[in-house]
């Protein structure tokens, strides 16, 4: 049986009441994050197309800043991910699959 979880040894860090390494990615991960989710509201609303453009600029290096982020902690084993079971990836794959048959092909 395969583990339930999907992680890198785990890089030690000094445990103190300063921040480590860990926390201060963890922050900036949190911020990007949210950031992402304005700039997203932001590119929704825009109605001119060159501050569109411009947020969509923005946005991209944000998002790709965030996934850099996430890499950097799993690599060191400070962010896991759980294994999904068969059942679990075949039970998506039939509800998006029938969401897709739901839409006429042109």
């Amino acid at each position: 049986m395969q583990p339930s979880k999907v992680q890198n040894p785990e890089t030690q860090i000094e445990k103190t009441p300063n921040l480590n390494d860990r926390d201060i990615l963890n922050d900036l991960l949190a911020t990007e994050k949210y950031m992402t989710d304005g700039y997203s509201t932001a590119l929704n609303e825009a109605s001119n197309q060159a501050l569109y453009d411009n947020i969509l600029q923005i946005f991209t290096e944000t998002q790709n800043q965030h996934r850099h982020l996430f890499n950097l902690m799993f690599k060191h084993g400070w962010y896991s991910l759980d294994r999904a079971e068969q059942q679990q990836i075949n039970q998506a794959v039939n509800q998006f699959t029938d969401y897709k048959n739901q839409f006429p092909l042109h």
